[in-house]
């Protein structure tokens, strides 16, 4: 990436799997001046430090609740990505106020900071569990975009870029179900279905880096892009897992979590309907209505009751075979089958 030679990046969240992912990627493929690697996670800091080795990464402790800290490892970057967030569905049912405060407080502090800052670009990470949340963790990621399309509506962003990207389950990253369906295989317990035929897109961390740079090179201010993914039933991921491990362990249904959806959505009929269709990727452009809303009084739009939303549902279906094979094509699989013995 030509636009990133000379410059300095900033990741909140670093330390995380996306954190982790794209950094390593910018190292190998950017002239990139320098890499800010920010998070409240000292341990996980020093590990990163020392397996990374590189002068060119600066490690900050910080928390993004804090405006201070922020503006603190603000000054001279051109570019975000701000991954930093609460993401856990269960923890954010229990404690509300902390999601609040994490992502939808900590998404403002970084947004103004990096306009105060003159930051040329901000990539906000998003989830598909904003789209008509019924979760803590899906609903202050939710107030997270409408903050950064604010900021952008209201033309304070000056000349700082600031977009959102949507994504679903990113495979195999920290807390996902997939490392948790190969811990119970190894450990040969039953693997613990919620509802069989509940969906969710299957989005490898590799392309989830990939959104992220697409939206830098391509965002205007507000925009909010989604990468276009598979999805598959839980109990076919299940089985999947269970045919590369060579495991008979029984599946035990366990019923939905605090917060859970039979299925997710990742783009609204109301979005498509301003959306461009970039191939592999939805971009949603900013709903740039002001406050005069006697402008759409009299005016609808019929074609956005005959379009459907984008969901884990009506999206392509993985069959086990398939998931079977995007998940040998992944490393962290790849890397748990190497000391497998069944």
């Amino acid at each position: 990436m030509k636009k990133l030679t000379g410059k300095t990046v900033l990741i909140t969240g670093g330390t995380g799997s996306f954190g982790n992912k794209v950094l390593r990627h910018l190292l190998e493929t950017t002239n990139a001046k320098e890499f800010r690697v920010f998070s409240r996670d000292e341990c996980k800091q020093e590990l990163m430090r020392i397996e990374i080795n590189n002068p060119k990464v600066k490690f900050y402790i910080g928390d993004v609740r804090e405006r201070e800290s922020v503006d603190n490892v603000m000054e001279g970057v051109d570019l975000v990505f701000h991954a930093a967030a609460l993401k856990q569905v269960p923890s954010c049912e229990f404690f509300p106020m902390q999601a609040v405060l994490t992502n939808i407080i900590g998404g403002h502090n970084v947004i103004e900071s990096a306009i105060q800052y003159g930051v040329a670009s901000v990539v906000c990470l998003s989830t598909d569990k904003a789209v008509y949340p019924v979760n803590a963790m899906g609903m202050t990621k939710s107030l997270m975009e409408k903050v950064a399309q604010a900021a952008a509506r209201a033309k304070i962003t000056k000349n700082t870029v600031v977009s959102c990207v949507r994504y679903g389950n990113v495979m195999c990253s920290r807390g996902s179900v997939i490392p948790l369906f190969i811990q119970q295989i190894k450990q040969r317990k039953p693997i613990t279905i919620t509802v069989p035929d509940m969906t969710r897109f299957l989005l490898p961390l590799r392309d989830s880096v990939s959104l992220v740079l697409f939206a830098f090179e391509n965002a205007q201010s507000g925009d909010l892009f989604v990468k276009k993914a598979p999805a598959c039933t839980i109990i076919d991921l299940a089985k999947a897992l269970k045919n590369i491990f060579k495991s008979d362990v029984p599946e035990k249904i366990i019923g939905m979590r605090h917060g859970e959806k039979i299925y997710e959505t990742l783009v609204t009929r109301e979005e498509l309907q301003r959306a461009d269709d970039m191939g592999d990727y939805y971009r949603v452009r900013l709903d740039d209505r002001n406050l005069n809303y006697a402008l759409y009084f009299t005016k609808g739009d019929k074609k956005e009751a005959r379009m459907e939303d984008y969901t884990s549902h009506n999206t392509t279906q993985l069959n086990v075979k398939q998931v079977e094979e995007l998940l040998l094509s992944l490393s962290e699989v790849q890397a748990e089958l190497k000391d497998w013995k069944v």
